[in-house]
């Protein structure tokens, strides 16, 4: 939620509104939402080409490290999807519009602030490797959060206005004067603080007259929230003779703020307050009207969730106003963040957003090369059983297996009608769908990204995913990926292993510096800040993205028949594009690769795997027979710039230093420690 112009008129008010806190030894819930926004938009990370998901896991680290220094203990709390009323459907067409808008503006030289696709994904993989404790709820987070917070008797650090709302016992705690970059040492001792401010409310009801704090829902319903937009609003607020006050800078928002405000601490509680707004409505829509602010009133009152139960059992009840009776196993999923928000929305609503990328807005959106995987998922969720106790679902009369999608066509929405595949029946019950064997789930995810398992063999378990998503990617003419595409995507997959085997405590892995060498000569070739985008690299790159995300999202539904891969180092932007300029220039995957024969092998064995699904139209170089291949064994360089004449042993022989950095994947990390 958020309520428009209010962040910016305490934020004028600092001083009166908002006390000075050196936050340390304390539990403190997060908004996982406003965090990987503030984190992704307030770090100089670079927007345009597609996430530098890198730099962003080392940011999030930096910040996680910061609050451990100090004994913060945080709580992540995410927004999961939609709820069956789908009330914010509205502001959600309107966010993506804007971020179609930035997202042109960025992709022609100009600024804007676009979060790139996997980035929530990333930040909850940074999460468990890091095991702070986070949950996804079933929807909308805010009251949660505020639940929790008060149930601990901790604050809340968020950047949105609705937690100046929310009547919290130990205050809120913008992120934008949260100083984590800053930790301070008390003098004398060795005990570090993060200097904060913390929103004091009584502080700014004191502000407004003594005013009733329970008079501040219909004030932020009023004023204008993520749920509320009503046109006979507009149509109280210019009858009702608002008191401004002192005058505003800030224009239009701030004189509504204030004026509202002032308004409202003259009458003593909310209902009061109420009969005053709709006297001066017609009085037809009054009862409409009544019914609306008061339900949207409701949204700041107590949630019927206990997070803490999550936190000290690793579950909590789903509430019943939301729960349209899905498998119990389902949900379990969906508080783990183990099926993203997208399942949620196409299980309750059946309607999905396909959130836009920095691609060229002249082009069909990026989203398009996926549909196949979509509608795979669509066929795997259609046939949900009803809840027992659920009447509502039972009288729903049978529907159509059709899925709408919200999707980006030029620079404006649309929202596209989707048929759901036909799958087999035992794939069409999704309480049982955690039933079926690992190598079903696994042929069905495979066929669906149109590659063999024995394709396959030969890559590490982490990148098999990875792979099989770039194998499907590849047979798609829509994609118009050229060699050099290819080529700089599987140099970049190699940073992941490349970094663990830097940092492994093994001496032996570290013996000839090749790993190193190679990691900070890749580093070199990331592109720098200020070079002209390259739309039509840019557009593939997404295409790309678009597979990999909705893989991940069948291979989570499917309960992982393949190893969720390691995100955080598998795609830069940055290095993509500027391998790209390099390749098709001076320099030669060998070139690169020579230093490390480990990595050249890896590179060979995903190379190989998608050289066997391309088109001819790729233009990728026919493979070398074995007899040929065994003549130039030994030959410390070759000709073919794609360096796929490295034969040294098998993949699985044993004595290559990324088999064992590779076998082990993001499971390893998923058991979270209890409460103390």
């Amino acid at each position: 939620m958020g309520i428009r112009g209010l962040m910016s008129f305490v934020e004028d008010h600092s001083n009166e509104f908002f006390t000075d806190l050196k936050l340390r030894d304390t539990k403190i819930i997060i908004d996982g939402y406003a965090l990987f926004h503030r984190l992704c938009f307030s770090s100089n990370l670079e927007l345009r080409y597609g996430g530098d998901y890198d730099s962003f896991t080392d940011v999030v680290e930096k910040f996680f490290d910061s609050l451990s220094a100090c004994k913060i203990c945080p709580y992540v709390v995410l927004d999961g999807g939609c709820d069956i009323s789908d009330k914010k459907l509205n502001t959600l067409k309107d966010r993506a519009r804007e971020t179609i808008q930035m997202a042109h503006s960025l992709s022609v030289g100009g600024g804007g602030y676009v979060c790139p696709l996997l980035i929530r994904e990333v930040f909850i993989q940074v999460l468990i490797k890091l095991r702070v404790r986070f949950v996804q709820c079933f929807s909308e987070a805010d009251r949660d959060i505020m639940t929790l917070a008060n149930h601990w008797n901790c604050p809340v650090l968020s950047s949105d206005s609705d937690f100046c709302i929310f009547d919290l016992k130990s205050g809120f705690c913008p992120l934008n004067s949260f100083q984590w970059r800053n930790v301070n040492t008390i003098k004398g001792t060795r005990d570090c603080y993060i200097p904060a401010k913390c929103f004091s409310l009584d502080a700014f009801c004191c502000h407004f007259g003594n005013m009733n704090k329970v008079l501040l829902p219909l004030f932020a319903v009023l004023c204008g929230n993520d749920h509320v937009n009503l046109p006979i609003v507009e149509t109280f607020l210019s009858k009702v003779c608002l008191p401004l006050g002192a005058p505003s800078s800030k224009g239009r928002r701030h004189h509504r703020v204030l004026g509202l405000l002032n308004w409202l601490s003259r009458f003593a509680d909310p209902t009061e307050a109420l009969d005053n707004v709709l006297k001066h409505l017609p009085g037809k829509s009054r009862g409409t009207v009544k019914k609306l602010l008061c339900g949207s009133m409701g949204e700041y009152l107590q949630s019927q969730g206990r997070l803490q139960d999550f936190f000290q059992h690793g579950a909590y009840a789903c509430p019943d106003t939301w729960n349209p009776g899905l498998p119990p196993w389902v949900l379990a999923a969906l508080a783990r963040g183990q099926l993203s928000p997208f399942i949620s929305d196409a299980l309750v609503l059946r309607r999905t957003i396909l959130h836009t990328q920095v691609e060229n807005m002249q082009r069909p959106n990026t989203h398009r090369i996926s549909l196949p995987i979509r509608q795979v998922i669509y066929g795997l969720l259609v046939n949900t059983p009803p809840h027992p106790g659920n009447v509502t679902w039972y009288a729903l009369p049978p529907q159509p297996p059709t899925f709408s999608e919200v999707e980006r066509i030029n620079k404006n929405i649309k929202t596209s009608i989707v048929d759901a595949v036909e799958l087999p029946k035992d794939h069409s019950d999704l309480s049982k769908l955690t039933e079926l064997s690992l190598a079903r789930r696994q042929i069905l995810l495979l066929e669906t990204l149109k590659v063999k398992q024995s394709i396959l063999d030969p890559i590490p378990a982490g990148l098999k995913l990875p792979i099989a998503v770039s194998c499907y990617w590849v047979q798609h003419t829509e994609a118009k990926a050229k060699l050099h595409h290819l080529q700089a995507l599987l140099l970049g997959m190699l940073m992941g292993p490349l970094h663990a085997m830097i940092n492994s405590p093994d001496e032996e892995a570290l013996q000839g510096r090749g790993a190193e060498m190679l990691y900070e000569e890749l580093q070199r070739v990331k592109a720098q800040p200020g070079l002209r985008l390259d739309l039509d690299t840019a557009h593939v790159f997404c295409q790309w993205q678009c597979c990999l995300q909705m893989g991940l999202y069948l291979n989570q539904l499917l309960s992982a028949p393949l190893p969720e891969p390691d995100l955080t180092r598998l795609y830069s932007g940055s290095l993509v594009h500027g391998l790209c300029r390099q390749l098709l220039t001076s320099a030669s995957v060998e070139s690169l690769l020579h230093v490390c024969p480990e990595a050249q092998q890896l590179y060979e064995h995903m190379f190989n795997a998608t050289r066997s699904c391309a088109p001819a139209e790729l233009g990728l170089p026919k493979g070398k027979s074995k007899k040929r291949r065994q003549k130039k064994r030994g030959t410390p360089r070759s000709e073919n710039r794609v360096g796929t004449t490295l034969n040294a042993r098998s993949w699985h022989e044993g004595g290559n230093r990324f088999e064992l950095l590779m076998v082990g994947t993001l499971e390893e990390h998923m058991e979270a420690p209890e409460l103390e």
